[in-house]
């Protein structure tokens, strides 16, 4: 097979969660333990950072690869989901894994991944630990996929783990309040092994960290919203970067006092600040047309993402917002949808996957809120929602683009 057939074999025959949902979702570590003994653990040939928790996963594992290769480390990556290229989920020093890499693994191993029955993400999660094994990385950043505990990302022994948050999210398979969810991502937790918690977490959820971390003896750091930090600039216009960049912040120096790595003030410096131009680091309040309208685009898709974007958009100066607004299924769309301003143009819409919420759902659902009904508008493709969205607006107004990663990829590409 050549890299598009390759390509489309991974896609069409492995169960695939992100686009086709819960259906595709086959929790458990053995199939992925059974593959990487096959390719003789190459989990077990490179250090890592393990990084887990709601919403920042993507920013914080961005920010930390950024600041660690301009200390000029052999940084690898490994983030989901992709925007457009399904090579954005594996990288070494900022480049793309190689298509001939791809191709080449899967030649390789094609008949031991359709015996073991592996799914699109445990595919992925060892076609990107024989790659770091291979490249020989210092460090390889680890984004968990979903939850923690039986994520395939978790048969590593990471250096550090980092929980960023805890809000709702995929109610149907991590639990269905914040407790039983931060018992699912406290699985990421080692013995012996320092662990960072972000900020924004509760006091019933602190508990839970604390006590799995006092079982496993490792060494657990709350972090704060660093004001000390304040020398280390970040190229975002999003309030809430600053608590990914403190989680980011504690990591490094704990790296240097515990890890013994050696990052300049100067390489995080410039390494936040170079983040932002990284071709993969999209939709993280991202301003894709600066006036004339303002269009900003985020992926935030759950309540806690959504109560950020509130807080981001009541420091926005706008004549009129126009929301152009899509969702997959299991999203609290009603709690999401209470967050944001009554008197917004809403443009709802539905991506191009079979995860979708259809627009008739949406329809459904709008009928039981409280939206003006002259302003809310049904489209069933992204492009002719945000088109619509363009052509209604006028200077001083924002566009925003939002409700799921899938959505802000449709705009976008």
């Amino acid at each position: 097979m050549n890299y598009t057939e390759t390509i489309q074999w991974i896609f069409n025959h492995l169960p695939f969660y992100q686009k086709n949902g819960i259906k595709d979702y086959k929790p458990g570590l053995e199939r992925i333990k059974n593959f990487c003994s096959y390719l003789g653990n190459p989990q077990n040939f490179f250090k890592s950072i393990h990084i887990g928790g709601t919403n920042g996963k993507g920013s914080t594992t961005h920010m930390l690869s950024s600041i660690l290769q301009e200390e000029k480390y052999n940084i690898g990556k490994y983030t989901s989901p992709h925007m457009i290229d399904y090579r954005e989920r594996i990288s070494f020093n900022g480049l793309l894994i190689e298509k001939d890499f791809i191709v080449s693994f899967i030649s390789d191993n094609k008949k031991i991944i359709e015996k073991e029955k592996m799914t699109f993400f445990e595919m992925n999660t060892a076609l990107a630990f024989q790659y770091f094994k291979e490249k020989k990385v210092n460090i390889a950043i680890i984004e968990v996929g979903m939850g923690g505990r039986l994520d395939s990302t978790n048969i590593i022994n990471p250096e550090i783990s980092i929980i960023t948050n805890i809000s709702l999210d995929h109610t149907e398979s991590l639990g269905d309040n914040l407790l039983k969810i931060a018992l699912e991502k406290s699985g990421i937790i080692k013995s012996n092994k320092s662990v960072i918690i972000g900020s924004q977490i509760s006091e019933d959820v602190r508990s839970i960290f604390f006590k799995k971390a006092l079982i496993k003896n490792s060494p657990i750091y709350f972090v704060k919203k660093m004001n000390n930090y304040s020398i280390y600039k970040i190229p975002f216009e999003a309030d809430y970067q600053i608590y990914n960049k403190s989680v980011v912040l504690k990591t490094i120096d704990i790296l240097q006092k515990r890890k013994n790595f050696f990052i300049s003030s100067e390489s995080i410096k410039n390494g936040l600040k170079k983040v932002i131009l990284n071709p993969f680091f999209k939709g993280r309040w991202q301003i894709f047309k600066s006036e004339n309208p303002k269009i900003i685009l985020d992926i935030a898709h759950n309540e806690g993402g959504f109560f950020m974007i509130k807080k981001q958009l009541e420091k926005e100066y706008y004549e009129e917002l126009h929301l152009v607004l899509g969702f997959v299924k299991g999203k609290k769309i009603e709690d999401i949808l209470k967050l944001l301003p009554v008197n917004a143009f809403f443009y709802f819409c539905e991506p191009n996957i079979k995860r979708k919420l259809s627009i008739e759902k949406i329809k459904q659902l709008i009928q039981k809120l409280f939206i003006n009904n002259n302003k809310k508008y049904f489209f069933s493709s992204v492009k002719e929602a945000f088109y619509s969205a363009k052509k209604k607006s006028k200077k001083g107004d924002l566009i925003l683009i939002t409700g799921s990663t899938f959505i802000v990829s449709e705009a976008l590409f």
